[in-house]
């Protein structure tokens, strides 16, 4: 498994901070570089990779703009319980091989990271994910009550409706019918025309 799968910062000790920042300042309309260095304080290429860790957590959609999860972190009733799910997001790679990796110690957890990256135990890569990881997981409460987020509540709403509205509609049911009619022997043409006349105002009517 290639290491850039399993996500991390070049100054893992400064996630704590970037993401106490967080908490403090306004939901931006778009979390970019300019936001985290001119609003969040953190300058320099190191803490930019913030936002794609940010973006592998769900925190922030892919264009940059803060999702409900990001939100649900800046409210301190949901904020630890937010950034258990975060992480969660952040490492199916790791949850996949562990699903309690959260609890292990930074020698088994690093052993998981050597073994899900491929890289060897004294790469530095493996030093920044577990670091990150760890620091990360100083601020999350893995026991807390995971709230569903605000698309997954759209998206069940909207299955209930499509449900109830199925439910609902009217059985149209569409029916063919065949004649078979035994015509009697005749030469008289008035004959045929009252059989044909009585089956058009009985039977041929929609």
């Amino acid at each position: 498994m290639a290491s850039n799968n399993v996500p991390y910062m070049s100054a893992p000790g400064s996630i704590v901070k970037i993401l106490e920042k967080i908490k403090e300042a306004g939901t931006p309309d778009n979390f970019n570089p300019d936001f985290l260095s001119t609003k969040l304080g953190f300058k320099g290429g190191n803490y930019r990779t913030f936002i794609s860790w940010a973006k592998k957590a769900s925190l922030l959609n892919s264009d940059g703009t803060p999702t409900q999860l990001y939100k649900k972190f800046r409210n301190p009733t949901t904020s630890k319980s937010s950034l258990a799910q975060a992480i969660r997001n952040a490492y199916p790679e790791l949850y996949s091989r562990n699903e309690y990796c959260h609890d292990l110690d930074k020698k088994g957890f690093k052993g998981l990271v050597m073994e899900a990256t491929g890289e060897a135990h004294d790469s530095k890569i493996v030093d920044n994910i577990v670091s990150t990881f760890f620091n990360a997981k100083s601020l999350a409460d893995f026991e807390g009550k995971i709230d569903v987020s605000l698309e997954e509540q759209i998206l069940e709403e909207k299955k209930e409706i499509n449900e109830i509205n199925t439910s609902n509609k009217k059985i149209n049911l569409g029916l063919n019918y065949t004649i078979n009619l035994v015509l009697p022997k005749t030469d008289d043409p008035s004959v045929y025309n009252a059989i044909f006349k009585s089956l058009r105002d009985n039977l041929l009517k929609d």
